[in-house]
């Protein structure tokens, strides 16, 4: 079977499909746009039986690594509010409003 065109002929609709901006989820943690790198993270750890993933920045997660054990993320579970009222949480978050999606830096640990 002969084909219409050469598969060396350029598609003019390809760029109309790709180019499309997928509606971009807020982040878990801050509430913000996630930008182009998206980071499933278990708001309750895995080792200590959570199943659930919700999509975060890798700032905000690499905030809730550095500032939490696992016991502690565990007894907070998927209620951000809890972890928003905290202290540390609000100042990173309050920090990390204006900032652009893919916004990365490197994060201190919590001084124990």
């Amino acid at each position: 079977m002969a084909r219409k065109r050469s598969k060396h002929d350029i598609d003019e609709d390809w760029d109309r499909e790709e180019n499309v901006p997928e509606a971009s989820v807020p982040c878990w943690l801050c509430g913000r746009p996630t930008g182009t790198t998206i980071v499933w993270h278990h708001p309750v750890p895995k080792s200590r039986g959570g199943r659930e993933v919700v999509p975060m920045h890798p700032i905000c997660q690499q905030t809730l690594i550095n500032n939490f054990t696992n016991s502690e993320l565990q007894r907070y579970g998927m209620d951000v509010e809890s972890l928003l009222a905290l202290p540390p949480v609000r100042k990173f978050v309050d920090w990390v409003a204006n900032k652009d999606p893919d916004f990365n830096a490197p994060i201190a640990k919590k001084k124990r």
